[in-house]
């Protein structure tokens, strides 16, 4: 029997404190274990549940947004903060490379998605306008699927019927896009395997939604929780970065 709002133990700020945590194991991994290790294998795939998270809560955040402009200010502002550190984390050491620009610039064209379907009442520019958005997240973290991710969510609005089906397709997109990269890094059985794994941070994503979380923000903190998860982006990355670059 599926718990009731009051019963679930789960609010808004924990999920989001636990999206941060595996966000961090994934960052460590991608910057500091050896590549396609098991450990690696481990970290990098208990993160996966952070991106879907943020999408899932970037729609819900631009429901109950009191503005709209300074929430879009806010995500721009701290990408454009982030990219430095962004950069620093995943380049060699001694060295500063552009790897593409970070996950909140892929959550802003994310808001515009968000923004273009609110705004732009003609179906066929707002399909138009869609996919060229989508397009846009190319070359940033998680592309093509955060922006689809969020559509999905847009589409399921506040129905545990749609959103039970979105999961599943968010872990069947994910899987498309994943194993062709793992086929041609490893033998067929493996690539499959690595990929299922990865899904199960986004079946983790979707059970604490849809059945641990009861829609509340947390009672206390609330504005320290609004201005720790914006702060913490950019703040682990500099100090991964740094790291990274001191350890050599």
């Amino acid at each position: 029997m599926e718990l009731t709002a009051q019963q679930k133990p789960l609010n808004r700020d924990t999920i989001k404190y636990i999206a941060m945590f595996t966000m961090l194991l994934n960052h460590i991994a991608n910057a500091f274990v050896p590549y396609g290790s098991i450990w690696y294998e481990i970290l990098v795939d208990i993160g996966y549940f952070t991106a879907i998270t943020m999408c899932y809560f970037l729609v819900e955040g631009y429901e109950y947004a009191r503005s709209k402009r300074n929430y879009g200010l806010r995500l721009f502002g701290f990408a454009v903060l982030s990219q430095f550190p962004f950069s620093l984390a995943f380049s060699e050491p001694g060295e500063l490379r552009f790897h593409g620009f970070n996950m909140l610039f892929t959550l802003f064209i994310c808001f515009l998605i968000l923004v273009v379907g609110e705004k732009v009442k003609n179906p066929v520019l707002r399909g138009v306008l869609w996919v060229v958005l989508v397009f846009c997240t190319v070359n940033s973290d998680w592309p093509l699927l955060a922006a689809i991710y969020t559509l999905l969510f847009r589409w399921a609005g506040k129905s545990h019927t749609r959103l039970k089906v979105v999961y599943p397709v968010a872990a069947l997109l994910f899987a498309l896009l994943m194993i062709p990269n793992g086929i041609y890094l490893y033998p067929l059985g493996e690539a499959v395997l690595r990929t299922v794994c990865g899904t199960l941070g986004i079946f983790v994503s979707g059970a604490c939604i849809l059945y641990l979380y009861n829609g509340r923000r947390a009672e206390h903190g609330q504005n320290f929780s609004k201005w720790f998860f914006y702060l913490f982006y950019p703040a682990h990355l500099l100090v991964i970065g740094l790291l990274h670059f001191a350890l050599g």
